[in-house]
């Protein structure tokens, strides 16, 4: 479990974070989201203990990041897309890590060939493509067999099949139980990947919500023959019907209960279309909200 309470971080006096508070629960994957400047990578650091808060609490199990006993066996993180010493293979940047972390050395290479980096092991670093130094960055998160992942950007670099490999990934980690907090610009990609969002702008929080109560219904672009006649009809049937001067937005029906009203009012349909609303537009309506 993820704790974020009435968190406040401050710069010279200017608010990075101002009583931000949210959760991220185990079996599910949460979203942090927010433009450059809203303070999302400022409440990571904190919550990985690389940064101190002004006020209020950062929590992983129930305790800040530097009073866990074992927090590499707690918490696995990918931050600063995945720094590693360009002179060291993938191999011994983790036999490293495991060494400084007191995690199994025996996992190296069972990690290389589950995140992809099997036959690329023994080359170094430096020579390692974006997307290869995101999944070094996993495997590393991945050493202690943490309960809780904390990942910002981890899907820069990565080509399609190693989108749909962090996605298998996470979703995997969350069914068995784990807690994953996410933050991402890609909203295409993570509407794929999340189960819940946290919005915040400005240092505060917008929205903490279920992803699938964000959407609020999709809606239905009808154009017909009597616009005017074919609202009433919707209306009388229980749908919310706007118009945009052109044609209709109904919501509340369905395409196919909408074609069966319009033919029972005998009003011929010229345009029936379902529009979803995706992430990307949810969050810079809230993001840009003053």
């Amino acid at each position: 479990m993820i704790e974020v309470r009435e968190l406040t971080k401050s710069y010279g006096g200017v608010d990075a974070v101002r009583d931000l508070s949210f959760t991220a629960a185990p079996g599910r994957v949460t979203g942090l989201l927010g433009l450059n400047g809203s303070g999302k990578s400022t409440t990571l650091r904190i919550l990985l203990g690389l940064s101190r808060a002004t006020g209020g609490a950062a929590l992983i199990n129930g305790h800040r990041y530097r009073d866990l006993r074992k927090p590499l066996h707690e918490v696995g993180a990918v931050m600063e897309q995945g720094l590693s010493h360009p002179g060291q293979t993938g191999r011994a940047h983790l036999i490293t890590q495991s060494l400084l972390g007191g995690t199994p050395r025996n996992r190296v290479d069972e990690l290389l060939e589950f995140v992809g980096l099997g036959d690329a092991g023994r080359q170094l670093t430096g020579e390692y493509s974006l997307g290869m130094r995101q999944r070094l960055a996993v495997a590393t998160a991945l050493l202690g067999e943490p309960n809780v992942l904390v990942l910002d950007e981890p899907a820069n670099g990565l080509d399609p099949a190693g989108m749909a490999w962090l996605r298998g990934l996470l979703r995997e980690h969350a069914a068995a139980g784990g807690t994953v907090l996410i933050s991402s610009h890609l909203l295409g990609e993570l509407e794929l990947m999340v189960d819940d969002v946290v919005i915040i702008a400005d240092g505060r929080l917008r929205t903490a919500s279920p992803l699938a109560d964000l959407f609020g219904g999709n809606h239905l672009r009808v154009r017909g023959g009597d616009d005017e006649m074919l609202a009433k009809a919707f209306t009388e049937h229980g749908a919310t019907v706007t118009t945009d001067g052109r044609t209709l937005l109904v919501t509340g029906l369905t395409p196919e209960q909408a074609g069966d009203i319009a033919l029972q009012a005998q009003v011929p349909v010229y345009e029936l279309v379902a529009q979803t609303q995706h992430l990307e537009d949810i969050f810079l309506n809230l993001a840009e909200a003053s």
